[in-house]
């Protein structure tokens, strides 16, 4: 079971009782999210902007039951960054999977390490229900081979398993479907380009319900600048650095993970759009690059993912900064006048829908980020196929 999530929603949204619930574990590179879903709605949610102690994992789970273990809990959903080979679709999480996912810690270790600590902790403190494993890699399991495939030597690829795997599926899938509602068109009608920014961030092409290219690979570390992580730079460069002990490979990859993006465009300031448009304002010239040039790689990354489409029917923008930051949406649209994208003409709402005029040829639109409710849904996937 590989390819797209999306177009799955209506169908399983309604297989969720009102008796049970579903609890869903998002550990993020500096956030956590907790919450319980019932009926398609969210019933309780705790939320923490900070990076998981892999150690602390249970008890910051423990804090958040306390108040539930009189609820019916049906499953658990955990998001899992990155599946590499291993886990390509929605699956249960047993003993074997588990303990395999901890050899591929190293492609997402800002990621997968907290994630795995609290599927640990879940499955310790909910014994008696199923948890199921939900990659954001999925979403882009079915890419074609031209843009899965990294120009390398054959020999590298096949031995270490290396092409592009994509992220942020989770928003993805969420996005699409909710974007065929509000357009009243089948997902498998729409050519789509998406841009889920915030902490992490991507763009991705969608055409027929399909993952076509996205701007994230490997690693999460691939793609346009983040809120402190690098995104694409000259690998040349990278070896320059590492050579004659100018770094090493332990500063390299604290810097890129770490100390990059918007933290370092900023010199430090912030790595919180919020903070830097703000600043702008004020006069900040690091603030001013920061947003600058975040804003160019999107709109560079938008253009071409474009190329893997037969037309653009709708541009939409998810995660925080997409879905909260109007500077933000508007300096990138402000590049792709040659697409037929216009600057949009609202500023923030309060639901889905477009920011764009409402003739404009190309619509620009902003879908809140659901992971919470896609984890549901995936998860009852996995219970259904589980009862076959």
């Amino acid at each position: 079971m590989t390819g797209s999530r999306a177009g799955m929603g209506r169908a399983f949204d309604e297989q969720v009782t009102e008796s049970a619930a579903i609890l869903t574990v998002n550990a993020g590179s500096s956030s956590l999210r907790l919450d319980l879903v019932q009926g398609g709605s969210v019933l309780d949610s705790a939320y923490a902007e900070r990076a998981v102690d892999p150690r602390a994992a249970g008890q910051e789970l423990s804090a958040f039951l306390g108040g539930h273990f009189d609820r019916d809990i049906r499953a658990v959903a955990h998001r899992l960054v990155h599946g590499g080979s291993l886990v390509r679709a929605p699956v249960a999480a047993d003993d074997e999977t588990v303990e395999a996912l901890r050899g591929i810690t190293g492609l997402a270790p800002l990621h997968l390490p907290p994630a795995l600590a609290l599927v640990d902790a879940a499955r310790e403190q909910l014994p008696a229900v199923p948890h199921a494993l939900c990659p954001d890699t999925a979403f882009h399991a079915g890419l074609p081979e031209e843009a899965a495939v990294y120009p390398l030597p054959r020999e590298w690829r096949e031995r270490y398993g290396l092409r592009r795997y994509g992220f942020h599926g989770l928003s993805y899938a969420w996005a699409v479907d909710r974007v065929a509602e509000l357009l009243g068109r089948p997902p498998g009608e729409l050519s789509l380009v998406l841009a889920h920014l915030g902490g992490g961030s991507s763009v991705c092409a969608v055409e027929d319900g399909r993952s076509l290219d996205t701007s994230m690979g490997f690693t999460p570390l691939e793609g346009v600048p983040m809120s402190k992580r690098s995104g694409s730079v000259d690998p040349g460069m990278l070896m320059w650095l590492l050579s004659e002990d100018r770094l090493s490979l332990a500063e390299l990859k604290e810097g890129l993970e770490r100390r990059s993006g918007l933290l370092g465009l900023s010199d430090g300031r912030s790595g919180d759009t919020r903070d830097l448009v703000a600043a702008e304002r004020d006069g900040d010239a690091a603030a001013s690059l920061a947003l600058k040039v975040f804003c160019h790689r999107v709109s560079r990354e938008i253009a071409a993912a474009a190329t893997s489409l037969r037309r653009i029917d709708a541009l939409v923008f998810t995660g925080e900064i997409g879905w909260d930051q109007p500077e933000v949406r508007e300096a990138v649209c402000r590049r792709l006048g040659l697409l037929g994208i216009r600057p949009p003409a609202l500023g923030n709402r309060h639901d889905d829908g477009p920011v764009s005029a409402y003739d404009d040829a190309v619509p620009v639109m902003v879908v809140q980020v659901r992971e919470e409710l896609q984890l549901a849904r995936e998860c009852l996937q996995v219970l259904a196929e589980e009862d076959e």
